[in-house]
């Protein structure tokens, strides 16, 4: 049987992959979908808790991290669009060029 146990450790590798992504990666399509896995796993994290403690307080705070995470999608890709178009890459060292 899967126990809330196993949700907050696949939460915490789910995290830990984004993270990494995030620090590590140059590409802005990469580092914007790892961070669309660090909110992911903060979702799963919320809602194991939420099971665990019998409280929906958690599954209703999940509701609102994912539409933050849609805003913030929305946002990334249309900061790739205006990078690719004034730049012709998604490089992330090249986002300090845009200035001006």
């Amino acid at each position: 049987m899967i126990t809330a146990t196993h949700y907050l450790i696949l939460s915490l590798m789910m995290f830990s992959l984004g993270l990494i992504g995030v620090m590590v990666r140059r590409n802005f399509i990469t580092v914007l979908m790892s961070l669309e896995l660090i909110f992911n796993a903060v979702n799963l994290n919320l809602i194991a808790f939420s099971f665990r403690l019998g409280d929906l307080s958690g599954q209703i705070l999940a509701i609102f991290v994912i539409t933050v995470a849609a805003a913030e999608a929305a946002i990334g890709l249309g900061l790739i669009i205006a990078l690719t178009r004034l730049k012709d890459t998604v490089i992330l060292d090249d986002a300090n060029e845009m200035r001006g």
